[in-house]
């Protein structure tokens, strides 16, 4: 699933969702145009994801982060309260 911000006709903003629309969403490659940044518009992104309709459902939102920790806490995420029971493999 994926959202786009616009100016007009100018994209601006895009994000992708991985989701199987019951149980998990994961949010990935959220990007502002770096001369739009700090205007809100990464806000309103997140902000539409986690009240999308077709995402109510889910109940387990994941997303990596090197720098934007301060956007997404503002939307309730935080760092995971069991990390021994998550898994990756990083090729």
């Amino acid at each position: 699933m994926c959202f786009g911000v616009y100016i007009g006709n100018k994209q601006i903003g895009f994000a992708r969702i991985a989701t199987d629309y019951t149980v998990f969403a994961y949010i990935m490659d959220v990007f502002i145009d770096p001369i739009y940044r700090g205007k809100g518009y990464s806000k309103r992104l997140i902000k539409t994801i986690i009240e999308d309709e077709e995402l109510s459902n889910c109940k387990v939102w994941l997303l990596r982060t090197s720098d934007a920790h301060g956007l997404y806490r503002q939307f309730e995420f935080r760092a995971l309260d069991n990390p021994e029971l998550v898994m990756e493999r990083l090729l």
